[in-house]
């Protein structure tokens, strides 16, 4: 192992905004390196199960899906958050135009003392089918919009763009603002699948995985990107390994053994891919082809449906799946092995807030306690 694994943290992107400051003052309180927003109109969970019985937030919150835009958001982050870096993990370009993208996040760069990182995947179905937008051809879409963002980030100098795709087309197109020296974003690609692995080698400045279930996958995938930027002339090293990961961790295992049978916990289960399902001798419940977050629309199923899913949730998904839970000295082991994979940057969502305030206090205070471990490593 060379260096140390930074530590970032998800912010919340729903009101009030001083819940948001919270957090972020928080995470600058606790030496973080990083924050990251995300880019949703809706939240993963379905509103038929949006109730007390769910989650304490919804005495205060009567709906999931109140996202604030991230880009207005994070020009109102980048004037509170000191040193910390910031970033979107992640947006798509299927409502985004990648010349909005790049702009969005060059002028960022102007806002803040590190560079930001422009997080970038496919899509997901939630935010895209349910308002009347193609999601065919996304990977290719994809490849398209990483082009046209390298185009915009690394011209040399201003002058007219031009590129021809199927999705995007540029013909003598202005985007003439530059970011700082020193500053240019960095892109890091959200893939788990053969072929974007290969488009976070070929045009990512990082890789940003979330339904990673093991330090043995994360080499390997990792192994596949770098291979990737070496096939096209780049340098493999200059690819950061990063990971997103949903947390539910506590003062004693058996109380963070105890939140992993919370119905809210549970629900995260269903977005886990069917091949982590059928690694743990269980079906998934939504069909054996089911790919995880990217095709799941929380919407379309009704409350019993929900509720017999839940309840198929095998208790070793939880524990051996993408999700770093237990003491905080478990947690920093389990970093430790996939640093050993090669994890260079590691962005923690503490989801087990949504059991109790009590949780939600705790959750942030570990991630700072483990940001403490690994930096003193």
């Amino acid at each position: 192992m060379s260096g140390r694994v930074r530590v970032g943290l998800q912010l919340g992107t729903q009101p009030p905004l001083s819940a948001v400051r919270a957090y972020l003052l928080a995470a600058r309180a606790m030496r973080l390196d990083s924050v990251m927003v995300i880019d949703h109109f809706q939240n993963l969970f379905p509103s038929v199960l949006w109730d007390q019985d769910f989650t304490w937030l919804a005495k205060r919150k009567p709906t999931p899906h109140d996202h604030l835009d991230y880009q207005a958001l994070l020009g109102w982050v980048a004037c509170r958050a000191g040193r910390l870096q910031l970033g979107v993990g992640v947006t798509d370009p299927i409502r985004r135009h990648p010349v909005v993208i790049a702009q969005a996040l060059m002028t960022v760069a102007h806002m803040t003392d590190r560079v930001p990182v422009l997080g970038i995947g496919a899509g997901e179905l939630l935010n895209i089918r349910p308002y009347g937008l193609d999601y065919a051809g996304r990977t290719r879409r994809l490849e398209e919009a990483l082009q046209v963002i390298r185009l915009c980030l690394d011209a040399g100098a201003p002058g007219p763009l031009d590129f021809t795709g199927r999705h995007f087309r540029l013909d003598g197109a202005r985007l003439d603002l530059r970011a700082p020296k020193g500053r240019n974003p960095r892109v890091w690609v959200a893939a788990h699948g053969p072929r974007t692995l290969s488009l976070a080698g070929r045009y990512g400045d990082g890789w940003y995985p979330t339904m990673v279930a093991s330090p043995e996958q994360y080499a390997d995938q990792l192994a596949t990107v770098r291979d990737a930027a070496a096939a096209a002339g780049r340098n493999p090293a200059s690819v950061t390994a990063a990971l997103h990961r949903f947390t539910v961790i506590a003062r004693t295992e058996a109380r963070a053994r105890a939140m992993l049978d919370t119905r809210a916990i549970r629900a995260l289960a269903l977005v886990v891919p069917a091949a982590q399902w059928r690694a743990v001798g269980a079906t998934h419940p939504f069909g054996d082809d089911f790919s995880g977050l990217g095709q799941f629309l929380p919407e379309r199923q009704d409350r019993a449906e929900l509720e017999h899913a839940m309840a198929a949730v095998p208790t070793e998904l939880l524990t051996r799946g993408p999700l770093l839970w237990g003491t905080v000295e478990q947690a920093v082991r389990r970093l430790r092995e996939y640093q050993a994979a090669g994890l260079e940057h590691v962005v923690l969502s503490p989801v087990s807030g949504l059991v109790s305030p009590g949780a939600a206090l705790e959750g942030l205070y570990a991630t700072g306690a483990i940001a403490r471990a690994l930096r003193r490593d």
